[in-house]
């Protein structure tokens, strides 16, 4: 008997041929792009530029993408149409059948995102990546939470696709649930690691020693000797509407609050974590929500 999975291949493989057509263009076109990039990194012109723009970001919709295929093809088609009572009568179990959607969609996803990570990775000029980890799109693309996001859209669509039982429905309620995690997880991700807090005195326009060239700034200012922080520009020669300043507003040291690049990895960790948590209980509920509706 053909094994589950390599039938629901099966039935989708026009997509997944146009999908690795798609990504066959991707590479070939990266690679044309990094053929002409010189040894030193610098970018030899507007195109390249606009792919070092646009090329992170663009992936951020990846997770969507995934999540309307599974709530749409995968499983919300087959609900709406009638077709899974064929297969629930061909000796196959509710749980199987959605276990084989799963899988499937999960497999898909995980090579689809490790695909387009490595074409990114393979346009992306020498320490630019070293540069640009903390920006959203590289951040995704050069750790495991692409693949996370991606995992999580599959079961958010197949949850979205057992409620709603509607394809285009689930579709857009799928988009927009992984487009709101990623979103409001990618706002909050820089707070779940305390921040390193690089100080000296004077008012730090000059060198600022102790600081990693490749560091994240998330915060900079200056002191008075209360230790009170202010932004001097604001404060001196006098208030800007809409700041606050201290009393005393003579600047005794600067201070920077920042992400060293070691903290790349604790954050991709705890933010995986997170995902794949979420990931965890919408796949459950998927499969609660089968069974409350199975005859």
């Amino acid at each position: 008997m053909t094994r589950p999975p390599r039938t629901v291949l099966r039935l989708h493989r026009a997509t997944l041929w146009g999908a690795l057509a798609f990504l066959a263009l991707m590479t070939a076109g990266t690679a044309a792009l990094r053929r002409g990039l010189p040894e030193d990194g610098d970018v030899p012109g507007t195109l390249y530029s606009t792919y070092l723009d646009y090329a992170p970001v663009a992936l951020l919709a990846l997770p969507a993408l995934v999540g309307a295929f599974v709530a749409g093809p995968l499983v919300g088609r087959e609900l709406e149409g009638g077709q899974h009572r064929l297969a629930w009568a061909q000796s196959r179990t509710p749980a199987q059948w959605l276990t084989a959607r799963l899988v499937t969609g999960a497999g898909l996803a995980a090579a689809a995102a490790l695909a387009l990570m490595g074409v990114f990775r393979l346009g992306a000029p020498r320490g630019y990546t070293e540069l640009m980890w903390p920006d959203r799109g590289t951040y995704e693309a050069i750790g495991p939470a692409l693949v996370a996001y991606c995992l999580l859209a599959v079961a958010v669509g197949a949850l979205t696709a057992l409620v709603l039982r509607r394809t285009l429905l689930a579709v857009a309620v799928t988009g927009a649930l992984t487009t709101a995690v990623l979103y409001v997880l990618g706002s909050l991700r820089w707070d779940l690691v305390p921040l390193d807090t690089a100080t000296g005195r004077g008012d730090g326009w000059g060198h600022r020693p102790g600081l990693p060239f490749d560091a994240f700034w998330v915060n900079q200012g200056v002191t008075n000797a209360a230790g009170e922080r202010f932004i001097e520009r604001h404060c001196v020669p006098e208030r800007l509407p809409g700041h606050g300043c201290p009393a005393d507003t003579r600047v005794t040291q600067w201070f920077v609050d920042f992400h060293p690049r070691s903290h790349f990895w604790y954050t991709q960790l705890i933010e995986c974590g997170i995902v794949l948590a979420l990931a965890a209980a919408a796949g459950c509920a998927a499969y609660a929500v089968l069974r409350r509706r199975t005859p």
